[in-house]
């Protein structure tokens, strides 16, 4: 009698780490139903039968990526917490840069372009993303910081741009910026 290996069981936790590699690599032009699904080596029917739809696989998706995002970032801010906003900037900053990090960035700008373009569901995603974003950022502020909840989109803002800067060649524009306003590192 021939043994065959045991599959494990299909399910959205063990989908959503293929799914996720597959978006990260591809984008989300390759986010229809039959790349994805043979990408997660099963069939665009079995996606719909574990997820209900194809927009809920969607948001499923980037929630997920949102978290393995956010776990990145929480293991790039060290042990102890910034002791000022430019400590933290600076670390956000140094983890965004990393190569593992840029397909985050690139799917993020993504959603960014669609919301733009009036893509459904795009706005929705990165409005639910920010959201989650800020909200982490908020807890990262330094102890005593005065006013957290504004540092934190402040500093989201100086980020998000100098990011985007250097990406497009411009990281001198971005450094520049950063120097003329009071994240200038001491």
């Amino acid at each position: 009698m021939k043994k065959t290996a045991n599959k494990p069981q299909m399910s959205k936790e063990t989908l959503l780490p293929l799914l996720a590699s597959h978006v990260l690599q591809h984008g989300m032009g390759g986010a229809s139903l039959r790349p994805l699904a043979k990408a997660a080596g099963t069939s665009d029917r079995m996606l719909i039968y574990h997820f209900g739809n194809k927009e809920q696989l969607v948001s499923d998706l980037l929630r997920h990526i949102a978290g393995v995002y956010s776990a990145a970032l929480d293991a790039g801010m060290g042990e102890e917490r910034a002791t000022t906003r430019q400590q933290c900037a600076a670390r956000i900053l140094a983890q965004g840069r990393e190569p593992m990090m840029q397909p985050f960035m690139a799917l993020w700008w993504e959603i960014v372009a669609g919301a733009a373009r009036g893509k459904a569901g795009y706005r929705e995603a990165g409005e639910s993303m920010m959201s989650e974003l800020l909200e982490w950022l908020e807890s990262q502020m330094p102890e005593g910081d005065p006013d957290p909840v504004g540092g934190a989109r402040y500093l989201l803002t100086l980020i998000e741009g100098t990011l985007m800067l250097g990406t497009v060649g411009h990281a001198r524009t971005a450094r520049e910026g950063l120097l003329a306003s009071d994240l200038a590192p001491n």
